[in-house]
């Protein structure tokens, strides 16, 4: 996740790191409400660094340096009227830690606002004399008051649902409740993956109504219906969804239809209105009655026009397949697929094939197509990215091994702010290149163009900056390497041609198949398919790193008013999901309006 450098001391005994770190707010509380920016900076090191998410800004907000730390928080504060802070009693207690090489006293934190009550992570520097400053301090909305989730203490009496003698039981709710025949959603989701699941489950604990639909005729199937071979390729401790984590049972690397088929599960148990068989063909937004006109159409034709005040786009950074326009490839005879439209390579044995592209999804159709008895050959556009899944891959998730339960995980792992998640990938990938030095020498060898992204922050800032560009190596680099499945350039290549592709040499590789790892397009382009044109430049780029160093228009208000967007792994999907719904709760109940103009 964001850090990376994550090797846990334990230098002094925690109740004295307990006193630093209470001594520490007391003294920031003191500040904060003087009004003083001045005292509030003489907490924070001078290169320091605050993440707000929602508690002062009701946004995603990253501040660095002392004095801008200091009049963000003061500027908020007026409204905000941040009090009550103290180590959590029910948190992992202050330990001290090296995070990015600097040696720190890491806290989790609470307090309390007008509104509503927060948590958060400080991290401190041990000073001299007088007393420790802050290098890193993250604070977030956990509730809205008055509207707290219905979990744990505060979870349904079930009467309501099993006691209901002569009545409708919850069987009966579930089946009226998902057909919105008398209503429409509060809040539509497009998009029933990981990210759909996670909003909706969220949003249903704020009692906001909320419809989850999706064009495939399974809950589960934007998994269960790609390649035959596919698992997750990270490890199974960071990909919970909210509420229900995966069984122990469950294998590190969960299998494609498994995590399908615990998705079906999921929005049973989590009571998701869930619409399968439906896809979103278009909407707008009416502003003065402040909601979406959006018509949604079933597998059999018929149609069905919903007037929600919120629209969330959920369905990932991989959505509309892209499929370039490449020299003469109208002219092939042969089958040209789209990786995304990829199943398996069963029907390919004996025959050729040329995959086109190096990223995860071209690397895992190569290696099936070959495991199938084709013979099958990888083509290399730009230069790419190669890491081990283990060890070099796990180090991104070493958080979550350091043995804090997975909630205070989360929240450890959200702190870092732009330049301290840029910083953490650098000193991660210097590591993940010594690992790999052997498979990145032999890929070499076999002409494999590599690099370690543009600034050194290797495959997880190009998963954040383009969602893709690497590869995660389960096996095909190493048949690579073996010459089991071959090598080549494309701009090697002429054109295609009927039989296959024509090279500059004048030498044709003939193949049968051209699948296409080409990529996809951005969400930006799919509101613009769907919303229009005006939205879509309204809103502008979608995913990839904002002027603030956030994801662009992710997990937070948008320029336009009723529009929301979530996509990302499910460890991204399980802890944004929780700031969206508490942005959209806050939105219904008049708390925050839409962004200025």
């Amino acid at each position: 996740m964001d850090d990376v450098d994550l090797t846990a001391l334990s230098q002094r005994p925690a109740a004295s790191d307990t006193d630093l770190v209470t001594h520490w707010l007391g003294a920031f509380e003191t500040a904060l409400g003087s009004g003083d920016a001045s005292a509030v900076a003489a907490l924070f090191q001078r290169d320091s660094h605050w993440r707000d998410l929602l508690a002062f800004t009701w946004s995603i907000s990253p501040f660095g340096g002392a004095d801008d730390i200091a009049a963000g928080l003061i500027n908020a504060q007026a409204t905000v009227g941040a009090r009550g802070f103290r180590v959590s009693e029910t948190r992992t207690a202050p330990r001290r830690v090296k995070r990015l090489g600097v040696e720190a006293i890491e806290a989790m934190i609470e307090f309390e606002t007008e509104t509503g009550r927060g948590n958060g992570v400080v991290r401190l520097i041990p000073g001299e004399g007088a007393g420790p400053l802050a290098w890193v301090l993250m604070t977030a909305l956990d509730e809205i008051k008055g509207h707290e989730e219905h979990v744990g203490v505060r979870r349904p009496t079930g009467d309501a649902y099993s006691r209901n003698f002569g009545g409708k039981n919850w069987l009966d709710q579930r089946v009226k409740s998902r057909e919105y025949a008398d209503r429409d959603p509060a809040v539509l989701v497009v998009g029933g993956g990981q990210a759909g699941l996670a909003i909706a489950a969220r949003l249903n604990q704020l009692d906001v109504d909320t419809l989850v639909v999706d064009r495939f005729e399974r809950i589960g199937d934007n998994w269960r219906k790609r390649y035959h071979s596919l698992a997750l390729h990270n490890q199974i401790v960071a990909n919970h969804l909210p509420y229900m984590p995966f069984p122990p049972t469950m294998p590190k690397y969960i299998p494609k239809d498994m995590l399908a088929n615990w998705f079906e599960c999921y929005a049973e148990a989590l009571e998701v209105n869930f619409w399968t068989g439906t896809e979103f063909i278009g909407g707008s937004y009416d502003e003065a009655d402040k909601c979406w006109t959006a018509t949604l159409r079933k597998t059999d034709g018929t149609e069905r026009t919903m007037r929600p005040r919120h629209v969330v786009f959920a369905n990932g950074v991989s959505g509309i397949a892209r499929i370039p326009d490449l020299p003469g490839l109208k002219d092939f005879a042969g089958e040209v697929v789209h990786s995304h439209s990829f199943t398996d390579g069963k029907a390919w044995k004996d025959k050729k094939a040329l995959v086109l592209g190096t990223g995860n999804s071209g690397h895992d159709v190569a290696q099936d197509l070959y495991s199938h008895g084709a013979d099958t050959t990888i083509i290399q556009r730009g230069s790419g990215t190669v890491v081990s899944i283990d060890p070099s891959a796990k180090l991104n998730y070493a958080l979550y091994e350091e043995g804090p339960p997975l909630d205070d995980c989360d929240l450890l792992a959200t702190a870092a702010t732009y330049p301290l998640i840029v910083k953490g990938y650098q000193m991660a990938v210097e590591r993940m290149v010594e690992m790999d030095k052997d498979l990145i020498a032999a890929l070499k060898v076999k002409g494999f163009k590599y690099d370690i992204g543009e600034d050194g922050t290797g495959h997880q800032m190009k998963y954040r900056r383009r969602g893709g560009g690497y590869y995660l190596n389960a096996g095909c680099s190493d048949l690579i390497i073996e010459g089991e499945i071959g090598l080549m350039h494309f701009d090697t290549i002429e054109r295609f041609t009927a039989d296959g592709a024509l090279m500059k040499d004048g030498s044709t590789v003939p193949t049968d198949l051209i699948v296409l790892a080409t990529g996809y397009y951005t969400q930006q382009e799919l509101v613009r398919r769907l919303l229009g044109n005006d939205v879509a430049e309204k809103v502008g780029e979608i995913w990839g790193i904002g002027e603030d160093g956030e994801m662009a228009n992710m997990w937070k208000r948008t320029a336009q008013d009723g529009l929301w967007f979530i996509a990302g792994s499910l460890a991204q999907c399980r802890i944004y999901s929780k700031y969206l719904a508490l942005q959209i709760k806050a939105s219904e109940e008049g708390l925050i309006g839409p962004l200025p103009v």
